[in-house]
């Protein structure tokens, strides 16, 4: 018998990505290959590059990659090399244009072909690329190994409608394609059951789901009918878009307990004027407004966002209105980003483009300015209890010095003095907040351990440990 050829999965970009990354890992297992130990480095049979496509230096950093995987191939065959995701999709053959050692490319429509691919090139000692234009399996119906035992994304649609002149993103995934909510609670009762107590929506536009299958309340309903499935601790979200998200929306995240009091609300820019350029269809007075009403029914909501600094055409005045927009809305957090022209994206081709050094000065302005921000509001909460889902521990054994790490219901980061109670990935502690910085808080004092996490059921690994579990899709709620 031969041994099972070994796999490394390299991400790169977002949740979806990281969504797809585990699907990807599900299908080669089902096909027989078994993940490459830590540390294995290049010393594996197959290596799959998840590219993203969204930052100016993405094609930079996978080509490089590449170029740094070369040697490997030369000294060693029959390793494999696959490239899929965005970046794949977009630049299709010339991947092999310039890295002709590549044995499959394989786009975002197309995650199944995988295994196929790679057979087929092995075979006929040949490159395979196939790039479909629509989508061929919706993510959520192939097999999938997911990384936590605890915590899981469940894709709610993929693709987007939007049209924002700076993003690539809908002419890679296509439109937007939104799953029956039947098989989408199908997906979060069957986790559940294998011990997941977290969950995670997943969609380019969350708050837009149901609109392909003419349902515009769907999200609210959906974020409802995760309340009671009995075991699901935390439903999260990510992420909605500011023009369609509706006050049905906050009221079934007041109003359902085990949605978290968490929100991502991308701005992208203070500015109407830059928001107008972008085709972002809405405006700072609308977005504070929201912000409003979800402290008035969520008092206790942490709020997070993206910006984008130097967006062509702003100006200085322009850049102070995002400033002024930050100060008044106190994130808790923010995704910030200098902008990079996309080929193929309508900004790419707009006139004034910022000089880098101006943007960059900009951009230091904002990351000072919302590290003030978090940081005081971080410190407000110093004095609370908070409970923490523990992510991961630093492996110490005397019991003593131990740390642990784990993210609150408002999705802060919580560094625990966890000491004799030793807790392990999965399990829930209640702690009291000593310190803070701007990106997380300390909780160095006594802590309840009010759950352990031990899973439910045979098939599942121990905590900490990725399962593999496949979903079927159910008939249409």
């Amino acid at each position: 018998m031969t041994a099972a050829r070994t796999y490394d999965i390299r991400t790169y970009g977002c949740q979806m990505n990281v969504h797809d990354s585990e699907r990807l890992a599900g299908l080669l297992e089902a096909a027989g290959y078994v993940a490459a130990p830590a540390g294995a480095g290049d010393d594996v049979d197959l290596i799959v590059f998840n590219t993203c496509a969204v930052r100016e230096n993405a094609d930079n950093r996978l080509y490089g990659n590449l170029g740094h995987i070369l040697p490997a191939k030369q000294r060693r065959p029959g390793l494999q090399i696959a490239v899929g995701g965005c970046l794949a999709q977009k630049d299709r053959g010339r991947i092999l244009d310039r890295a002709p050692w590549v044995d499959a490319v394989f786009g975002t429509h197309n995650l199944a072909a995988l295994p196929v691919l790679l057979e087929r090139a092995r075979h006929n000692r040949k490159a395979q690329v196939e790039i479909a234009e629509t989508l061929q399996n919706f993510p959520s119906d192939l097999p999938t190994r997911r990384q936590s035992a605890f915590s899981a994304w469940v894709s709610i649609s993929v693709g987007c409608d939007n049209t924002c002149t700076f993003c690539i993103v809908p002419s890679l995934r296509g439109s937007e394609t939104d799953r029956r909510a039947g098989d989408v609670l199908a997906e979060i009762r069957a986790l559940v059951e294998s011990g997941v107590v977290e969950i995670t929506l997943l969609g380019q536009n969350v708050n837009s789901y149901g609109r392909s299958f003419g349902q515009r309340a769907a999200f609210g309903q959906l974020l409802r009918a995760c309340g009671p499935i009995e075991g699901l601790e935390r439903v999260r979200f990510t992420s909605p878009h500011p023009k369609d998200f509706t006050d049905d929306v906050i009221a079934a995240m007041a109003e359902t307990p085990n949605v978290c009091p968490q929100l991502h609300m991308p701005l992208q820019s203070g500015s109407d004027t830059v928001l107008r350029a972008m085709r972002r269809s809405y405006r700072r007075e609308r977005y504070l407004g929201i912000l409003d009403r979800v402290r008035n029914a969520i008092p206790a909501a942490a709020i997070t966002t993206d910006v984008i600094v130097g967006f062509p055409g702003e100006t200085e005045a322009d850049f102070q209105q995002t400033l002024d927009l930050v100060r008044e809305a106190r994130f808790a957090g923010a995704f910030t980003f200098q902008y990079s022209p996309r080929p193929g994206t309508p900004a790419a081709q707009l006139p004034e483009q910022i000089p880098k050094a101006v943007v960059q000065e900009r951009y230091e302005r904002l990351i000072a300015l919302q590290d003030e921000i978090s940081w005081t509001e971080n410190r407000a909460l110093i004095g609370t209890s908070v409970d923490v889902l523990v992510t991961a521990t630093d492996g110490r054994k005397d019991g003593i010095t131990g740390r642990s790490s784990g993210r609150a219901r408002d999705g802060r980061l919580v560094h625990v003095q966890t000491g004799a109670a030793q807790p392990q990935p999965g399990d829930t502690i209640t702690a009291a907040i000593t310190r803070a910085a701007p990106h997380h808080l300390v909780a160095d004092s006594e802590i309840t351990m009010h759950r352990r996490w031990r899973g439910a059921g045979p098939s599942v690994a121990p905590a900490g440990r990725p399962t593999l579990l496949t979903i079927s899709p159910t008939a249409p709620a």
